[in-house]
Parts: structure tokens; C-alpha cells; sequence
């Protein structure tokens, strides 16, 4: 009955990703990552961090030590993209 239960709010918490008003979120590629630090001028422990527990980053499949991007809608510049490294948690 347990496992029903969390079926049923994975899909509700799956359902709430879709919603417009929440911000588009992925893993991004190990390769990428490479590429981004190097515009940043960062390592990865430098930006900001996000827990592998986080409701968020259960529900894309994010382990620890990955890098997720998130992009939000912005009336002033369109769109705002930041990045997450996903720590234990």
C-alpha cells in the first residue's frame, strides 16, 4: 500500500514539473560541464549547491556529483539560466 501511495505523489509531484509557472530543469552533460566551468571561471564545488534529496532532483534522477541546469522565465531578460552541483544528502 506504501508503494501505492508514493506512486501516486510521484505522478502528482511529475504533473507539477510540467506546471508553466515552474522552471525547466535538467542533468547536464559531463562534457558540457567542462565547457561551462571554463566560461564561469569556477570548479564545480564553487556553484551552488543542491542536495540529492532535494524533491527536485529526485524527481530528474540526479546523483551526487552531477551538475543540473535550471532555467527560469525573467520579464527582463527573457530567460535565466543557473547551475546546481548535487551534493549527498
Amino acid at each position: 500500500m506504501s508503494s501505492r501511495r508514493r506512486g501516486k505523489g510521484e505522478e502528482r509531484f511529475r504533473r507539477i514539473l510540467e506546471h508553466e509557472y515552474m522552471p525547466k530543469v535538467e542533468i547536464v552533460p559531463k562534457e558540457e560541464v567542462r565547457e561551462i566551468l571554463k566560461q564561469l571561471n569556477a570548479k564545480v564545488f564553487q556553484l551552488p549547491w543542491i542536495r540529492a534529496s532535494d524533491p527536485l532532483a529526485r524527481a530528474i534522477g540526479a546523483r551526487p556529483g552531477n551538475v543540473i541546469r535550471i532555467i527560469r522565465k525573467s520579464d527582463t531578460s527573457g530567460e535565466f539560466v543557473t547551475y546546481r552541483f548535487v551534493v549527498p544528502g
